[in-house]
């Protein structure tokens, strides 16, 4: 039930992030859920294995590298999932930093009231 809730809460976002950055494009909540889904797989089984190919970059940046990676992983998203685009490396980058902080933010509330419950 907890991975449900944070695919919506991803698509939700991602529905959010398309209306405020011009760069990104969503065709329906449907593309968005698409978008989570294929997010959620891309940092599962690619992000892992990318960073690993990319170690040594990493640590000469100091963990900088990161960052492209994850706008990497958004351009391939956009690539699989018909409906959503993103016009760019830096948009893919500004969707990736926004797109972190507002599930961070939206993780840490569903948290917050599971723990309250118990």
């Amino acid at each position: 039930m907890n991975l449900v809730i944070k695919m919506l809460i991803t698509a939700i976002a991602v529905l959010l992030l398309a209306e405020i950055l011009p760069g990104v494009e969503v065709q329906s909540f449907m593309s968005a859920v698409w978008v989570a889904i294929v997010l959620a797989f891309l940092r599962v089984f690619a992000k892992p294995l990318i960073i690993l190919f990319t170690l040594p970059l990493t640590i000469l940046t100091l963990g900088l590298f990161l960052f492209v990676i994850n706008a990497c992983i958004i351009l391939l998203a956009d690539t699989l999932v018909s409906g959503f685009e993103v016009n760019g490396f830096w948009w893919a980058l500004f969707f990736s930093l926004f797109l972190s902080g507002i599930q961070s933010w939206a993780f840490s509330l569903v948290r917050d009231k599971k723990q309250n419950l118990s």
